[in-house]
């Protein structure tokens, strides 16, 4: 194969496409190798497959990493007003939705891999599937890429072959191999947007649950996270939103052998003394006639009721009415701290993104370039920068995958 291409993208998921489109748009002639079978693969499990793609709310709060303000200076360039304006453009009409959340109006995640593909189709980006890559060596000034397929060769190269997460997606970390050749470092990579797995026999009792609450995360005793909203309880630990939102960093704690725990908080309105005030109203007051389960009737999901009373040393059975102080003072502690010991995560198939990845102090923030290897860049989730729930990888994808783009075939 002789021909030689301005760049070649391995990884055909969000930021690859974006970056390909990018180049293409200022008129590289580009290829993409994707050892799948079809791209973006990944983009179709985004937002329980309605593809949250985008969050007005932006900023380093909302990612993590090393050195999270690694994200501004392509958000500055491709941010959430370039983001809806490119992909309304394609033909994706943005609906807005709560806390800024937006997705294409015909809530298909589909719709969003499809007019990127029609995009590349029209810029006549060429995409080459199945394709199991050997190595990927400097050459002169360019690149050679050694696969099954052949010797591809391009002046440029972008690495966009995602994180370890999904890894049925295609995400399966097998393009560290190449980056680590280069001499690039990688931080550790853990699960992150994953399920916790708890330690206490509990937790089958209350399995299915789900309630409103805070969850506060805690690494050898020091809170280190937390985050609210429903939280779901299984059968091996716990799951939800706020859950993931605190998972790498319980990923982490554990990755380095510090004990992890969670404590759940199922009335997060309130003070602990009104907590307390509470309970005292609802099992003197208004306890006459009512055993201690009964009393919490109403107020939490009826299975968690014998788990808040074992744990609070009260007997289901016992009359409300002759509940102590202390017992009482127990049970506000334990509805608005249950503790659960942390000793897994559901692991890398389970989770939405991987943290950890390329060490962004060896990358520039504003082009993606290496700063070891000319010519070599980098977009998505390969870096080490990870967002929330919410639409950031997302975001950080086409932003990343945009300022890639650009610059490996800048002309300007």
């Amino acid at each position: 194969m002789n021909i030689i291409y301005d760049s070649i993208i391995v990884g055909a998921g969000a930021s690859g496409l974006m970056a390909a489109i990018q180049a293409a748009r200022k008129g590289a002639h580009v290829l993409i190798l994707e050892h799948m079978d079809r791209a973006g693969k990944k983009i179709l499990s985004t937002g329980n497959g309605k593809c949250n793609f985008t969050n007005e709310k932006q900023g380093i709060a909302y990612y993590n990493g090393k050195n999270p303000a690694f994200v501004l200076p392509a958000l500055r360039q491709f941010g959430v007003t370039e983001t809806l304006q490119f992909f309304e453009e394609l033909g994706i009409y943005p609906k807005r939705k709560r806390d800024g959340y937006y997705y294409p109006a015909s809530g298909q995640a589909a719709s969003v891999r499809e007019v990127l593909l029609l995009e590349c189709k029209r810029l006549h980006v060429r995409i080459a599937y199945n394709v199991g890559i050997r190595e990927i060596i400097r050459e002169g000034e360019g690149f050679s890429f050694h696969t099954k397929q052949g010797v591809f060769r391009s002046k440029t190269c972008i690495i966009a072959t995602g994180g370890k997460a999904a890894k049925k997606t295609g995400s399966d970390g097998s393009g560290n191999l190449y980056i680590e050749k280069f001499g690039h470092k990688l931080t550790d990579i853990v699960p992150a947007l994953v399920q916790l797995k708890g330690k206490q026999s509990f937790l089958k009792e209350i399995a299915g649950i789900r309630a409103e609450g805070n969850v506060k995360l805690y690494i050898e005793k020091e809170k280190i996270a937390e985050d609210r909203g429903e939280l779901q309880l299984t059968e091996s630990g716990i799951s939800g939103i706020p859950v993931f939102q605190v998972s790498r960093h319980a990923s982490y704690g554990l990755l380095y052998g510090k004990k992890v725990s969670a404590a759940l908080n199922f009335l997060p309105d309130l003070t602990r003394e009104e907590t307390q005030d509470l309970m005292r109203k609802r099992f003197g007051d208004y306890g006459k006639g009512k055993k201690s389960n009964q009393a919490l009737i109403g107020l939490f999901p009826e299975k968690l009721h014998p788990v808040l009373l074992t744990l609070a040393q009260i007997p289901s059975e016992k009359p409300a009415q002759e509940c102590t102080k202390e017992e009482l003072g127990r049970l506000a502690a334990q509805s608005q701290a249950m503790r659960i010991d942390i000793v897994g995560t559901k692991g890398f198939d389970h989770a939405q993104v991987s943290a950890g990845g390329v060490d962004t102090s060896e990358v520039n923030p504003t082009t993606m370039e290496s700063r070891l290897v000319p010519g070599l860049y980098f977009a998505g989730e390969v870096l080490d920068v990870d967002g929330i729930c919410g639409g950031y990888n997302l975001q950080w994808a086409w932003s990343s995958g945009y300022v890639s783009g650009r610059s490996a075939y800048d002309t300007d």
